[in-house]
């Protein structure tokens, strides 16, 4: 996508979805969405897109956690939770997609309304509370969807589950969507489930990585592509004290990788925005979240000597964005609010500006 591309859809395109729902950003979200798996339902229109829209070119293509990219820039969980329109996905040119965060019981979410936008500062406010249709519903999705590209699945605790229990819940789950997951996203840190974040703690994400590897172990021994690759989702707000603990833990348990970072409780950033609004509750997304995403990810990179891969995400609204979440010691990154404040076509203006720094690789 071009500058005048880029501004077609700022300034014609981004209004009318903007006032889809009378404004409600989350049924202008679903609205999008629906319209994302109608078009996955048609090989042709998905062919035409993906013309249009992707960057085919095998410079671009890596292999990280031992499983194949066609190209680096991904969707982050929270925008297809139930995994409803990945042909769309990879049609519009993205090099993976993450579905969920998925729980094992169904659930509806936190009340309505949960999703805010923040234009001056191109940010979002989020306290959905992993609203989807469980694991099982996402399974049987992914045993029929033919997929061209890696999905990795995002794995939540469901509300109803006291966090004693935490442990069996996350391996039900990882259970019934191993056989279709090419990695597994073990998120602790949203912060929109009541004590979620508090399995980031050593001894608590201690006891649930050893029993998930257990799980992958066994798994993997009845499964031709062995086990998937474990990684571990991570909040911003944690201390750098607190990372680096909880990059040791990981290390002890073989997980394949880190996803720095998710959403932040922090309001940094939002001088000038109506108190109102800064004051909801939820996670905080956008572009006053890139600076800490990226000193998460230099801190991860700095700790491991760069062996540990990492997917970036936070605040990649350009293609600049990118090469320096890349340059900051990330091996993918991955895409939401920026899609939704610079148009759908962002991955294919990221991989053209890897290509021409020379960083495809």
């Amino acid at each position: 996508m071009n500058r005048s591309d880029l501004t077609i859809y700022r300034f014609l395109l981004r209004p009318i979805l903007f006032r889809l729902g009378g404004g409600d950003a989350e049924t202008s979200h679903e609205r999008t969405l629906h319209l994302l798996a109608l078009l996955s339902r048609s090989r042709s229109l998905c062919r035409s897109l993906q013309l249009i829209a992707a960057v085919r070119d095998q410079r671009l293509a890596r292999t990280v956690f031992g499983v194949h990219f066609p190209n680096p820039v991904g969707l982050a969980a929270g925008m297809d939770k139930d995994g409803v329109a990945l042909p769309a996905w990879a049609a519009l040119g993205f090099g993976f997609v993450e579905v969920g965060t998925v729980t094992h019981h169904p659930q509806p979410g936190n009340p309505r309304p949960r999703l805010f936008r923040l234009p001056a500062r191109e940010a979002l406010i989020n306290r959905m509370g992993f609203n989807n249709a469980g694991a099982a519903a996402l399974a049987q999705r992914l045993a029929a969807t033919p997929v061209s590209i890696p999905v990795g699945v995002s794995i939540g605790k469901s509300k109803v589950t006291p966090l004693d229990q935490a442990i069996d819940d996350y391996r039900a789950s990882f259970r019934l969507l191993f056989p279709y997951a090419a990695y597994a996203a073990i998120n602790v840190s949203s912060p929109n489930t009541p004590g979620l974040r508090q399995l980031q703690d050593a001894d608590h994400l201690r006891a649930l990585l050893a029993a998930l590897q257990r799980d992958n172990a066994e798994f993997g021994r009845a499964d031709p592509r062995g086990p998937r690759p474990l990684l571990v989702k991570i909040a911003p707000d944690l201390s750098d004290a607190a990372i680096e603990e909880l990059l040791a833990v990981c290390t002890d348990h073989a997980v394949a990788g880190i996803i720095a970072t998710n959403t932040t409780i922090g309001r940094s950033g939002l001088e000038g925005i109506d108190p109102a609004l800064v004051a909801e509750t939820g996670g905080l997304s956008g572009q006053p979240l890139a600076q800490r995403a990226r000193q998460v990810v230099q801190l991860i990179a700095r700790a491991t000597g760069g062996k540990l891969p990492i997917i970036g995400v936070g605040g990649i609204h350009s293609p600049d964005d990118a090469l320096r979440m890349f340059d900051a010691g990330a091996s993918l990154i991955q895409l939401y609010t920026g899609l939704v404040y610079c148009g759908p076509l962002l991955p294919r203006r990221i991989n053209r500006a890897l290509l021409a720094a020379g960083k495809e690789r």
